[in-house]
């Protein structure tokens, strides 16, 4: 398919995961991606890895000066965007009595301050017919007692796609949210499971197994794309069947 072609797209923590999936996903589709991560090791290994039609950015969500920067970069490359995934994020996993200042502050300036203002920061630079998809989580959907700061700050995300969708719909940009599942990346590994808590977790799913990146990337492609030019304010959740359904 070639829905991507002479597209613009930026993947915020696009060096690993999901991220970097659609980054795969969308090249192969024919968008010139721009990726960012924290690193420049990272950023480095993901644009070598993603060929001459990436690049990357060193910068942190969390810290808008480099949003800042980002986007000034953005512009002074590719002059402007046709879609952003607003992606990145870090996982929370603490019982919330164990949640300290710090901990809230970090995952909350990730999760949604970082989201908030990676698109205000961008849209001068969104096309009219433009969309922006934003990473939430399934957890928004269904309570988790170790995943309290996590969950809030991605409800948060996934309630700003729906009023950014009324906000920016006079500019004709489309805004959404993907809420995955259990996926199988570098921030929720399978493999870093015993047998017990990985038959524990997949018991859950009708589909009887984690999610793949590039299932992910599917959606967001699909979202990101004219394809869904009707879909605005809306949740996309991937997840197997883990919060729809009951397994058999």
């Amino acid at each position: 398919m070639n829905r991507f072609t002479g597209k613009t797209v930026l993947i915020t923590g696009g060096t690993s995961g999901m991220g970097l999936a659609t980054a795969h996903r969308l090249i192969s589709e024919g968008a010139q991606v721009i990726v960012t991560g924290r690193t420049h090791a990272r950023v480095d290994a993901a644009t070598r890895a993603l060929g001459p039609d990436a690049s990357g950015v060193v910068a942190d969500a969390a810290d808008l000066g480099a949003v800042d920067a980002l986007m000034e970069t953005v512009r002074k490359r590719h002059g402007h965007l046709d879609s952003l995934f607003a992606n990145a994020g870090i996982g929370t996993f603490l019982p919330f009595e164990d949640i300290t200042e710090p901990d809230f502050d970090h995952g909350v300036d990730v999760n949604f301050k970082g989201v908030f203002f990676t698109v205000q920061k961008a849209l001068p630079l969104l096309v009219a017919g433009g969309s922006v998809v934003i990473n939430a989580s399934w957890t928004l959907h269904r309570g988790n007692s170790v995943l309290t700061l996590y969950s809030a700050a991605k409800a948060a995300a996934h309630n700003l796609a729906r009023t950014l969708a009324a906000a920016l719909g006079p500019r004709g940009i489309r805004v959404n949210s993907v809420s995955p599942g259990y996926i199988d990346t570098p921030m929720y590994p399978a493999a870093a499971l015993s047998t017990a808590e990985e038959e524990a977790l997949t018991g859950q799913i009708v589909a009887g197994r984690f999610g793949r990146p590039e299932e992910v990337a599917a959606a967001v492609a699909f979202l990101a794309s004219s394809d869904a030019s009707y879909i605005n304010g809306q949740d996309l959740v991937i997840d197997g069947g883990l919060v729809g359904a009951v397994p058999a």
